[in-house]
This record gives structure tokens, C-alpha cells and sequence, in this order.
């Protein structure tokens, strides 16, 4: 996720102080980076204090690691924040108190954004801790509106947001997958199917964007009354859409809450 944040930041439309700062573990990781003019990299495997050097004077950090690592992260780095950093959590299952008990100089700010970001597309969710004044979590929410788009939510409504758009792209990938694959059993080749699924998936998603109309009625306007696609269509309602996405984002929210118990 902070590979696709990081792109979408470095993208030539973004209007944002430069250069990012970044750190990853490898020498190797950092070196993609090298003579770049937007990004300064330090890796901690050549540089032990790579994470402590990059948040020196910086005015927002975004912890872009995985949810059992952001407490020794935060604690990593406590004693070289100045007051009042805002300080980003994309991490799924911590909470902003948890973050908050490590830097409690901070303010603590949680987003959850999407894949998508890397394009410019993303969606993204974001919600203040208790340390977090409204103009800090506006300047988050207009840090990620570079890359895609923005709500504002309470905390107890990102694991919501992390079920719905935070996972979504992958929910969107399996139906890709699941269509291919049925349209070969059709008889088509691998190749023909990629061109008839992908091509009918981005296309509809541009014209769910480019129309303004509700999906019912986009779907409406292709369901002609007995016809081919009402059959289809209610082959797959009949196999209860609704029960098995509600199923679905109660489980991806289920493990949000086993994370910030330390399950």
C-alpha cells in the first residue's frame, strides 16, 4: 500500500512539498530510487536509524507498514518527532489510541486507502484520533485527495471502510477471475477472454463514473424484460448477491477487530 500512496504522490499533476522522504529495509529497495529528484530513500539495512533520520523536522509521517509492526515502529521513532507531527496510520486493526500511547505528542490520524491510489484513482477513508486537531485531518484528507477520492469518517467506521474500498479491488479482481474463467469453459481462448472480460469491466466502471447514474439503472438499461441478460441476471440473484456481500464485509470487519485485540 505505501508503494502505490508513494506513486500516486510522485505523479507529475501532484502539487505537494518535495522531496518525500522514505525508508524500506533493503539497500536494494532503495537504490530503485537513486538520482530520483522527488524521493530520498533510506534503507535500514544500510542505515540502522533510516527510520529516526526520515522523521527528523518532518511535518506529516505515514506509517505504511504492517499492522504487528506500528507499535515498535512508533516507538522507533517517538523521540525524533517534533510536537504535534501528524502522524498517518494506514495500517488495518490499530487503533489511534494504540498509536497515541506510543507518540503521545502527535497527532494521530488513521486512512485507509486502496490500491487504485497508485493510478490516481483510489478511494480512500480517513478518521482522526483523539490527538488529532480538525485542520490535521483536513490536511490528510487533502493529502490523499491528490491520489483519488475522499470521506471523512469517524474512527469505528474504518474498519467499514477497510471491508468496503480498502479491500474491494480485490473483490473486483476474484469476479475478473471468475468470469474469465467461466468464459473459457464457453470456449474461449485464454487470450479472447481477457479482451471480452477486462474490456467489459473497465468499460462499465467508466460508465458508472462518466453517466452519474445509479448502477440499478445502468443495469436496467442492459436487462431487457425476457430477454438473455434478465436470465443471467437472475440466476445470480437468486443465488442471494446480497446475503453473501453482507457475509463477506462482516468477516473482512471481523479480522479488523481481532487485529487491535492482537490476534
Amino acid at each position: 500500500m505505501g508503494g502505490a500512496i508513494l506513486a500516486g504522490l510522485r505523479s507529475p499533476d501532484v502539487d505537494i512539498a518535495l522531496p518525500i522522504t522514505v525508508t524500506t529495509n533493503s539497500a536494494a529497495s532503495a537504490a530503485e530510487f537513486a538520482g530520483a529528484e522527488d524521493v530520498v530513500a533510506h534503507a535500514a539495512e544500510t542505515e540502522p536509524e533510516a527510520n529516526r533520520i526520515a522523521v527528523r523536522d518532518a511535518e506529516l509521517v505515514m506509517l505504511a507498514v504492517k499492522p504487528w509492526m506500528i507499535a515498535d515502529v512508533a516507538r522507533e521513532i517517538a523521540a525524533d518527532l517534533k510536537p504535534g507531527t501528524i502522524v498517518v496510520s494506514v495500517a488495518a486493526g490499530v487503533s489511534c489510541a494504540q498509536i497515541e500511547a506510543e507518540l503521545p505528542e502527535a497527532q494521530v490520524v488513521r486512512a485507509m486507502p486502496n490500491t487504485p491510489s497508485h493510478l490516481g484513482r483510489g478511494v480512500t477513508g480517513v478518521a482522526g484520533g483523539e490527538s488529532a486537531s480538525a485542520e490535521s485531518v483536513e490536511t490528510v484528507r487533502r493529502l490523499f485527495e491528490t491520489v483519488g477520492d475522499v470521506i471523512v469518517v469517524r474512527e469505528d467506521q474504518i474498519n467499514d471502510v477497510a471491508a468496503v474500498s480498502g479491500s474491494g479491488p480485490a473483490y473486483v479482481f476474484l469476479y475478473v477471475e471468475e468470469m474469465t474463467a467461466a468464459a473459457i469453459r464457453r470456449g474461449f481462448t485464454p487470450e479472447q477472454a481477457r479482451v471480452l472480460v477486462n474490456g467489459t469491466v473497465s468499460g462499465a466502471a467508466e460508465l458508472l463514473v462518466q453517466s452519474g447514474e445509479e448502477p440499478a439503472q445502468l443495469r436496467r438499461n442492459v436487462t431487457s424484460p425476457k430477454g438473455t441478460t434478465e436470465q443471467a441476471v437472475l440466476v445470480l440473484q437468486d443465488a442471494g448477491w446480497g446475503e453473501l456481500f453482507d457475509r463477506a464485509l462482516a468477516a473482512n470487519v471481523r479480522r479488523s477487530e481481532e487485529l487491535e485485540r492482537g490476534e
